[in-house]
């Protein structure tokens, strides 16, 4: 067993220092990819003309001296709209993104305040709406440099007529992906940044609106870590997570994975029933199920009527001191909800696995075992590592299961939490149900760090990214 780990702690230890090697040869071309950039940049200087330096100053105005009317005009107008846009709400966007107010709010005596909140959002609206003015601020002075180049060589450069045709043709991928970039950036970036912020602010409990709001550095996490409330049933709730995750991870895989095994043995009969029965279960809304299993498992359910009919006394499956029996049912639960899905994504991959490996592997006198171990697991495991990934990092952040099995309940030796909780349910006890809002921000960047580096370092290791050409 000894060798075993140290064996696996070497394998943890390559394949780190591989990734790392890739991230040094990385910044070791760092220097040559600067130099090219830094060549280009003096050449620029060095040939650009005055129209060129007059789209520098105002936007489209290069174009225009070049009798480019259409792309001078829409250059400008951005450039307008974008001046209009930082004098009515941006730059008190950008300054209250710092100060996030200064002005507390007191319906008493009529005041009606900085809503810090606010201002937050219109802060991180305004460096997005930044970022995307200097997009089109370097693509206005990279046309008008084509223009100049074009002119220099002697060459008639394109018109706006064939600009917009090539837009619409070879370059349509522009087009197409410029509004749903637009929409992330304002309906995922935006929301993502501002819980990351929410982490470092005081915001939550009574410090709420019209209440001001401060940055408060990394005292959040450092009330997770060390403060009496929050740090014993932090890492408690963190123990069980990571437990959590590897044990429903490892149950739903390899279960979908020998299930799936079974059904392609030519001795079953029936499969096209064995595969629709789990397939019937997954489609059922997975809340339904949850609340079905709640029922089966209460005190008035079917389980507990069979108990007591037959002479015992009702068991209290969820009850408040049912610790381990509540982790047993949800891993049990979670593995009806997710086993059908393995099970499909197991057989997809094993009808195009090639046989003569198995009979080859028979003919050298290798078992059922051997076959499984060394052809059928690795196979399997090279080509649904990213989707094993995805499956810990859903089963890390599974909040149904225990909400509508076991939620609201809050235990002794727990901050708003219960033993079955993890730490998505804590986030959302702490932030949706109690305010504390910027310690939710600051347990949800350390879901992200944790999973990150977990599912980054277990890729690292799998043959997915160490072996890509083996079975290709």
């Amino acid at each position: 067993m000894t060798a075993k780990l140290r064996q696996f702690f070497v394998k943890i230890g390559n394949g780190c220092r591989q990734w790392l090697a890739h991230i040094g040869d990385w910044f070791k071309a760092l220097p040559a990819r600067f130099a090219v950039r830094w060549h280009t940049f003096c050449d620029f200087l060095k040939n650009a003309n005055g129209k060129v330096a007059a789209s520098c100053l105002v936007m489209g105005l290069g174009q225009l001296l070049y009798h480019q009317w259409a792309k001078g005009l829409i250059f400008l107008a951005v450039q307008a709209a974008m001046v209009l846009f930082f004098v009515f709400v941006g730059a008190k966007g950008l300054v209250g993104l710092f100060t996030l107010g200064t002005v507390e709010g007191n319906a008493w005596y009529g005041i009606e305040g900085d809503n810090s909140v606010i201002m937050l959002l219109l802060g991180i609206l305004s460096v997005i709406a930044l970022v995307l003015y200097a997009v089109v601020y370097t693509a206005n002075i990279r046309d008008v440099y084509r223009t100049q180049s074009a002119y220099d060589c002697l060459k008639t450069p394109p018109t706006f007529r064939k600009e917009l045709s090539s837009l619409l043709d070879r370059n349509f991928y522009k087009v197409a992906l410029a509004l749903p970039i637009l929409g992330v950036c304002v309906f995922c970036v935006l929301p993502i940044i501002f819980m990351i912020l929410i982490a470092f602010t005081n915001y939550g409990g009574t410090v709420v609106p019209p209440r001001l709001i401060d940055w408060v550095g990394l005292d959040n996490f450092g009330k997770i870590l060390t403060l009496s409330d929050f740090a014993p049933t932090f890492f408690r709730i963190f123990g069980w997570n990571i437990l959590w995750a590897v044990m429903s991870t490892f149950i739903n895989y390899f279960a979908g994975l020998g299930l799936a095994l079974l059904l392609n043995r030519k001795c079953v009969k029936g499969k096209v029933f064995w595969r629709l029965f789990p397939i019937l279960a997954y489609a059922v809304p997975g809340f339904i199920t949850l609340i079905g299993f709640k029922f089966m498992f209460s005190y008035g359910g079917p389980i507990n009527y069979y108990i007591t009919q037959s002479g015992g006394s009702a068991v209290g499956f969820l009850d408040i001191d049912a610790k381990w029996s509540s982790r047993l049912i949800g891993l049990g639960v979670n593995a009806w909800l997710c086993i059908p899905s393995s099970m499909l994504l197991a057989t997809g991959i094993l009808s195009n696995l090639n046989t003569d490996l198995y009979e080859a592997a028979r003919v050298d006198g290798a078992g059922n075992w051997k076959q499984f171990t060394k052809i059928t697991l690795p196979y399997v495991l090279f080509a649904t590592m990213p989707v094993l990934i995805s499956q810990f990092i859903g089963n890390f952040n599974n909040f149904g299961i225990f909400y509508f099995l076991r939620g609201g309940l809050y235990l002794d030796g727990y901050f708003l939490a219960s033993d079955t909780d993890l730490l998505i349910n804590w986030l959302y006890n702490m932030s949706i149900d109690n305010n504390y809002y910027s310690i939710g921000a600051a347990i949800s960047i350390v879901i992200f760090i944790v999973t990150s580096v977990i599912s980054l370092t277990v890729y690292v290791l799998s043959p997915s990214y160490r072996q890509e050409d083996t079975y290709q």
